[in-house]
């Protein structure tokens, strides 16, 4: 197979440190980028759902609008994912970013109709995936080994982080200078972000092989990849656990309600299950071996998805939202299970495969709530949550097997090697 051919073993790594990460420039001008454009995303989200709102008076226009930022990434990451792999990922990166700048601009214009506006915010995301997928495949090019696995773990801290920021600043800026100022402070972000990436990262070639691919034919290429290699098939579902234990957040607002509480609860749910995994990560990326991680994922994963099951005994607010926090923080499972995929995908097919397993994500997750949602119209949205998580573990423990082999097998490569 592509990917056993191109990687023999997992590196063994030593440990790094956060500021070894930050003194590579061209990762602060990627971390930068990230924390612009994710945050102008957000931003302009909630700003477009708010001025939908108060054109329509319609929840669900307003409900579809917001779902703009989510569901076009399907098609954005299955079709537009493997530009990353065929052109330099540089020029990728910039040219999706100058392109949604342009796109908000015109979201702006005063007699720009509801219909166009929603539609534009569809297109928007669509360019995200291939922005998405050609900076994760760059990121192990601009910091290797052990580092990797701290900008990672950065990337994915400040990615939670920006989505609540950027979704307050929006409902602030909505509150004090109106929507139409907020889309331009998203566009603004846009520019600011390709300007960061031109000129604070070196180009890199395309491929010259991947380049002269088609769409479908590199489409093809990275399904097989994907789903012909047991340990990146492994490390791939593994990840898309993510959509069984994720089910709390979903769910927070009836969940909340059941607890007589209300908007300020379902906040609280929300934000304990990203609490404990900003709190351990770096704990998790700095004193734990690169080996150790590896071992510990499919376990981990495991007890993300079990521990959701004690909502079966109905608690209170404050348990429940422990609850939440630990399956929370064994979730950082995925920062061992994403330096892994790295190691295990050859280079020319990076992007492609990040934009494959980024879709798979998306789609799980969506169908995984809204079947959640629509449990919790006939039952307890405890139930719920303990019926997802104990499915969940039962799948971990599926995953497991193969992930124990490809380990050992691995092991035993090592050996012979040395």
């Amino acid at each position: 197979m592509i990917g056993r051919a191109a990687v023999s073993s997992f590196p063994l790594r030593r440990r790094a440190a956060f500021g070894q990460v930050f003194a590579v420039g061209e990762f602060r001008a990627l971390w930068m980028s990230q924390v612009l454009s994710e945050a102008g995303d957000r931003l302009a989200l909630v700003a477009l759902t708010l001025l939908v709102y108060d054109k329509t008076g319609s929840p669900l226009l307003s409900a579809i609008a917001y779902a703009g930022g989510y569901l076009p990434w399907v098609l954005g990451g299955l079709v537009l994912s493997g530009v990353g792999d065929r052109l330099p990922r540089r020029q990728v990166m910039v040219g999706c970013d100058l392109v949604r700048a342009a796109l908000v601009a015109v979201m702006i214009i005063p007699s720009m109709p509801v219909a166009g506006m929603v539609g534009l915010v569809y297109v928007i995301t669509a360019v995200q995936a291939p922005f998405e997928a050609a900076r994760q495949a760059v990121l192990p090019d601009v910091v290797r080994g052990e580092r990797y696995v701290l900008a990672a773990a950065v990337m994915q801290t400040t990615f939670r982080i920006a989505i609540v920021a950027g979704a307050v600043a929006g409902g602030i800026t909505v509150a004090v200078l109106g929507a139409r100022p907020a889309l331009g402070a998203d566009a603004a972000t846009f520019v600011a972000s390709a300007a960061l990436v031109r000129f604070g990262t070196r180009s890199r070639p395309a491929d010259t092989n991947r380049a002269s691919r088609g769409t479908r034919r590199q489409l093809g290429a990275g399904a097989r990849l994907l789903l012909g290699d047991k340990a990146i098939r492994t490390l791939m579902m593994t990840g898309w656990l993510i959509a069984l234990y994720a089910i709390p957040e979903g769910i927070a607002a009836p969940y909340a309600g059941r607890l007589g509480g209300g908007p300020a609860a379902a906040g609280l749910i929300i934000a304990s299950g990203q609490a404990g995994a900003v709190l351990v990560t770096p704990v998790f990326t700095t004193r734990i071996a690169a080996l150790t991680r590896l071992r510990w994922m499919a376990p981990m994963a495991g007890c993300a998805c079990a521990v959701l099951v004690l909502t079966a005994f109905r608690p209170g607010l404050a348990i429940s939202l422990a609850i939440f926090a630990v399956s929370g923080t064994f979730g950082i499972y995925q920062i061992a299970a994403g330096s892994a995929f790295v190691d295990w995908v050859p280079s020319s097919h990076r992007a492609q495969a990040f934009g494959l397993a980024s879709t798979g994500t998306v789609l799980t997750q969506g169908a995984a709530l809204l079947l959640a949602g629509a449990a919790a119209q006939v039952m307890s949205p405890a139930t719920v949550i303990a019926v997802c998580g104990g499915l969940g573990a039962l799948a971990a423990c599926g995953l497991a097997v193969p992930w124990r082999q490809v380990c050992l097998n691995q092991a035993h490569r090592q050996t012979a090697q040395t």
